[in-house]
């Protein structure tokens, strides 16, 4: 496969050239010393993987039964300003 670096411009002018070269390797796109790198999507959800939502981690975490969640009633210490 050719050229897989592009400058900024030259990505802004052949964009649809990086895009379909990005469905078969990751195109690295330079802007002022940095680096972005395009891929094909379904590409970066098989590197991202699959995460689960707070709540799922809530859900499958440790159950919180008999863990005493009372406040303590008292108004605390008493103290001078």
């Amino acid at each position: 496969m050719s050229q897989a670096k592009w400058s900024i411009a030259d990505a802004k002018s052949k964009l649809s050239e990086v895009l379909t070269r990005a469905e078969e390797q990751a195109q690295i796109i330079t802007r002022r010393d940095r680096q972005y790198v395009v891929l094909d999507g379904d590409e970066y959800q098989r590197l991202k993987g699959s995460l689960p939502s707070l709540k799922e981690l809530i859900l499958k975490g440790p159950s919180l039964e008999g863990l005493d969640l009372h406040r303590d009633p008292s108004k605390g210490r008493e103290f001078e300003l």
